[in-house]
Parts: structure tokens; sequence; C-alpha cells
């Protein structure tokens, strides 16, 4: 039978700043439907998805960075397509896309024998029936994992077996999927491969994802976590401001992954070698830039946008996470309550790897 009552969740009241998430104690315990589980929340991860859908970054009127509106959220943002998927949020609603927690209770089609099983939620999920590459983010287009409790469809819901803690597995979801989805859409083997934003959670990510393939990694990152970044088995740490062309030289890599964009993009195609492949998921530097379109066809390079994920991609991190190949870097975790500090913590980036949240453990 299903929990039910009264628990404490973040709810997003709107698109803005910090002042739009309001921690309650007196929101109701979600039911799982017909092919859904209700999962007791046990960590939470946070990631750039959530702080971009609170400011409604996503909108096309912002032409900013992502850190410049992450506090106080931007003056001019349109609602109707401010959305990760560009479908209009519907508020109130409750973030995290990265979870990790306990069924607790099925609905119909379900079988029963998932009750207790520890769990991981797939971020990105494809919808069914849809028009191809169409998808959704758990805690966007439905309600997440800022709470004590959440329901998600049987199907995106992974029972994983490992000695990790429950942070370390809610560091996983968003961020890996993320970076394996991009190495896998780019093809990465064992190759010289360039990763810009390397300190941060997908970062980190394909850091990790990238050396398992077999590739020889050159890291973007600030000086002062250079030694944190070269433990996740970065081959070589180059300044993440460095002119890539005078460091590395033209035409010096095989695939750019690419998390930062912003006023340095048009250096990670010079340094691209011919049919070199170039993956994004992410624009954290500002996501209007410059492209020389001779650039692109003279050097018969490929450019991959890299959000729906092949359905391979969550169980084949699973896998990975089963096995002892990877392992999350875990910065730090608070109590849902200072999700607002974490946030703020988050956009500050002086850390390397994943921040998490904890809810209380009873509703």
């Amino acid at each position: 039978m299903a929990v039910t009552g009264r628990m404490a969740a973040v709810l997003l009241t709107g698109h803005g700043g910090l002042d739009q998430l309001d921690y309650r104690a007196d929101v109701a315990i979600p039911t799982p439907g017909r092919d859904e589980v209700q999962i007791r929340v046990a960590a939470a991860g946070i990631n750039n998805t959530d702080i971009n859908t609170r400011i409604g970054w996503y909108s096309k009127l912002v032409t900013a960075d992502t850190e410049t509106g992450g506090a106080e959220g931007f003056d001019t943002v349109d609602a109707d397509d401010a959305s990760w998927s560009g479908i209009p949020l519907t508020f109130p609603r409750i973030q995290g896309a990265d979870v990790c927690g306990y069924i607790t209770a099925v609905g119909d089609g379900v079988d029963p024998a998932r009750i207790g099983q520890r769990v991981l939620v797939q971020s990105i999920q494809p919808v069914r029936g849809a028009e191809p590459f169409t998808c959704i983010t758990f805690g966007s287009e439905c309600d997440g994992g800022f709470a004590q409790y959440t329901t998600a469809r049987s199907e995106f819901t992974f029972a994983v077996n490992c000695d990790w803690t429950d942070a370390e597995l809610a560091s996983v979801p968003c961020a890996y999927s993320t970076a394996e989805n991009m190495l896998h859409r780019a093809s990465v083997g064992a190759e010289r491969v360039l990763i810009s934003g390397a300190s941060g959670g997908v970062g980190s990510a394909a850091v990790q994802l990238s050396k398992r393939r077999g590739a020889h990694v050159i890291a973007m990152s600030s000086a002062a976590k250079a030694d944190e970044v070269r433990a996740l088995g970065a081959d070589r740490i180059i300044d993440r401001n460095a002119d890539l062309v005078k460091v590395l030289g033209a035409g010096s890599v095989d695939v750019v992954i690419d998390l930062v964009a912003g006023p340095q993009w048009p250096g990670f195609l010079d340094v691209l070698r011919r049919g070199g492949r170039y993956a994004t998921a992410g624009a954290i530097a500002g996501p209007i830039t410059t492209l020389d379109v001779r650039t692109l066809y003279l050097k018969d390079l490929s450019l991959f946008g890299s959000t729906f994920q092949a359905d391979e991609v969550f169980p084949n991190l699973i896998s990975y996470i089963e096995r002892g190949e990877i392992r999350p870097v875990l910065a730090a975790t608070y109590p849902l309550s200072q999700i607002a500090r974490a946030q703020e913590d988050f956009l500050a980036k002086k850390h390397t790897g994943k921040l998490v949240l904890l809810p209380p453990e009873r509703a």
C-alpha cells in the first residue's frame, strides 16, 4: 500500500530568483498511477538544468550565461518558451532531476516484488509514441526529487546494486547520462578528446567515461581544480580560458565534448582535426556564439546537439556502476531545506563534482 499523508518538498512557484523556491512540510505525498512506482527519496542531486528552468534561461529572450541570472533570475523571460522542452511549465512544480531512493509502493501493472529496491530514476525520458527525439526531463515536465517522496514510471526506474552511498548514487542520473550520451552520440573511442567544464558534474563524468572508452583526455579547468580533475583520469589539464589553438595546435583533437560554449566557442572547431566531431549539452558561458560556416564544411566536421538519450544509455550507466568502472565525485551534501544555499554554492563554482540534497528521513 502506498505511503500517504504529508511530506516536505520544495515547490518552484514561478520563473525567477531563489525566492521562487518554497520549502514546505505540508505537501501531499504522491501515489503511483498505472505503470508507476512510489519512491522514498534518499538523496537528490543539483544540476544546471534545475537552475536554468527556475530562472527561465531556456527562453530565447535570454542571451546571457547561466550564472548571470542564477540567483536573481532575469527581467525578460517569455514563459511560453522558458522551459527545458519549450512547453510552458505548470506551477507549482517540484524540481529535481537526480533521484536515488527506495521503492515504497507500485501502481497497477508493476510487479510488487519491486518494493524495497534501491533505485535511480532516469532523468531524460523518451516519450513513447511521439515524434523522434521527443523527451521530458524528470523534475521539469513532471514532479521530481526535491521532496521526501516522488513517483516515476517503472520503465525508467532502475534497480542498482553497489556499495555506494545514496548521495553518491544521486550524483549519477542527470550528469552521467548527459556525459555518456554525448560520448555515445559522437562515437568516442581511443582517441584525443577535449572536454570543457571538466570540474563540474557533467564534465567530471565525461572525463571518467571518456577514459573508460580508452580516450586520451585533455580537460579544461581552472588552475585551482587541476589536481582534482587530474585525479579523475585526465591526461592533460589546460586552463579553461586558454587560447586553444596556441596551446594545443590547430587540428590536434578528434572530439570536443563541450558544456561551456560562450566566446571561446570558435576555438573548439579550430582545434578539431578534419572529420572531427563536436558534441554539446550545455552553454553555461553563454548560448550565443559565432560560427564560420567555412570551418564547418571545409573541415568536414560533425556537430551534435545532445539531449534525447538512446534507450541503451542509462542501462549502460547502471552496468558501469555495478562493475565498479566509474566513481562519482561528491563535493558536499545539504539538507533539502537549505536548497537556496546549495544552489548559491553551485553557482559559485568553487567545487569539483556534485552537490546533493538530503530530504528528512521521515514524513
